[in-house]
């Protein structure tokens, strides 16, 4: 299957690829799609092709009730809504379906059915996570770690302990999420506090991270840092001139200066 290319701007997007995705038949193919497509109207073609046509109105009436519509609010509002429908109904079917669908967008929903649900201890959550983590799909694997975020920082120890094995992992999307879940700052989400202020705590997660040979990795590792170098400057600072003298590699120069870079504008 060739690779599809996305349309730069959403009046570029053709009538038939709109139409197509709006139906859940194929995935977004870059960030402009994934914007422009219609989760409402996304929901109303899974809902009636599946015969659950009754679970749309209680959503999209949440939807509405939302203060900001966005890519991110609509889609956690999809997925938690679904959720409880999904416990209402004893539907034990439905997230096997949407984990497994053609359409990013609707795995993403899926994400949430697993981070929402409060009957899963932490353990049983990432486990349930991680298959999302590795998706082949730039957005499933951004919600995947947005949707547990939460649960994660209310169980920080325990989920540091899980995610540092996750270190070691073949796959580069999986050593990633381990580092971008447990960002003290993070991006659209909130601050973990206790990260934020005791840094040291995710060292079982960053170290074995340091010369990782994925730039996606290492990105998101030097993010990781950098977030920390804006509460605790001095720790970074120290932490960062260790590892110079440990690790004289390109991928550990390159996380260093990612790192590093907040502190080199003070």
């Amino acid at each position: 299957m060739i690779k599809r290319k996305g349309a730069r701007s959403t009046k570029d997007i053709p009538t038939a690829i709109l139409a197509s995705l709006n139906r859940g038949e194929i995935e977004t193919a870059n960030l402009v799609e994934w914007l422009a497509v219609d989760q409402r109207l996304l929901l109303k073609n899974l809902l009636k092709e599946n015969q659950r046509t009754v679970y749309l109105n209680p959503i999209l009436n949440k939807i509405e009730q939302l203060k900001k519509q966005t890519v991110n609010t609509i889609n956690e509002v999809i997925g938690t809504e679904l959720l409880q429908l999904v416990n209402q109904n004893n539907d034990n079917e439905l997230l096997h379906l949407l984990s497994n669908h053609t359409s990013d967008l609707v795995r993403c929903w899926a994400t949430y059915l697993i981070g929402k649900n409060e009957t899963l201890s932490i353990t049983e959550t990432l486990n349930q996570i991680q298959p999302f983590a590795a998706d082949k799909h730039f957005g499933v694997r951004e919600i995947s770690w947005m949707s547990v975020r939460n649960k994660i920082a209310s169980d920080i120890e325990k989920s540091i302990v899980i995610l540092s094995k996750w270190t070691s992992n073949n796959d580069e999307n999986i050593r990633r999420f381990s580092t971008e879940a447990t960002r003290p700052r993070g991006v659209w989400c909130e601050h973990i506090i206790e990260l934020k202020n005791n840094p040291k705590l995710a060292l079982s997660i960053l170290e074995p991270l340091k010369s990782d040979t994925s730039k996606y990795v290492q990105d998101s590792v030097g993010n990781w840092l950098n977030d920390a170098s804006k509460s605790n400057p001095v720790f970074v600072a120290e932490f960062c001139k260790n590892w110079e003298k440990e690790s004289d590699t390109k991928e550990t120069k390159y996380i260093i200066k990612k790192a590093l870079r907040t502190i080199n504008k003070i």
